[in-house]
């Protein structure tokens, strides 16, 4: 068991951002399908709570943002209820997970993610997922805010290109998130 109150928290790893040919796909994202399973392995061994932050668009475009419906109306994705919008199997919730549906780039915009991380006493998140374009950026910079520690995982999370990914990793480490391998992490559990 975990002996800090921590969560994973687990960012857009849905089939249209990993596995598909869609207007979204992050390039990187498939790469790290393996750490990340084996990082939501040793959560849910050690009892760490883990929820997993998902977009979830409706058909007529009703919930997209402004900066994403052209893109939309012209091929869907992550539409609620289709293949694409599922989770990728390796990383399929099992009970005690919540799933939250954000309808931007946070996962603490209007998710009640703060609300319920406070119920239970957490203090420390554990990011990981892929960044379509900033959704990783986006929650850690918000959870700073929250006054939450945060440490990225950086081989449990993908960019468009290792430059995106490299730039954020040194914008959110100068801010003040702990950017750590999963590996190294592991090393300074009890």
């Amino acid at each position: 068991m975990s002996q800090e109150p921590t969560a994973l928290l687990l960012i857009d790893m849905q089939q249209d951002f990993v596995r598909t040919e869609s207007p979204v796909r992050v390039a990187g994202a498939a790469a790290t399908v393996p750490a990340v399973t084996e990082l939501l392995k040793h959560c849910r061994t050690a009892g760490i709570p883990v929820y997993h932050i998902i977009r979830s668009y409706n058909p007529d475009a009703s919930n997209v943002e402004r900066t994403r419906r052209e893109l939309f109306v012209k091929q869907p994705f992550i539409v609620r209820g289709t293949p694409g919008a599922a989770i990728i199997p390796e990383l399929t919730p099992v009970p005690g997970e919540r799933i939250l549906i954000k309808p931007r780039y946070s996962a603490f915009f209007q998710t009640g993610l703060d609300r319920i991380l406070r119920e239970h006493g957490t203090d420390h998140l554990l990011i990981a997922g892929t960044q379509y374009p900033n959704c990783i950026r986006a929650t850690v910079t918000d959870a700073l805010s929250l006054d939450y520690r945060v440490t990225l995982l950086t081989d449990c999370c993908s960019a468009q290109t290792p430059e995106i990914a490299s730039a954020n990793i040194t914008d959110l480490q100068n801010l003040g998130a702990r950017c750590i391998t999963f590996q190294e992490w592991q090393k300074t559990l009890p």
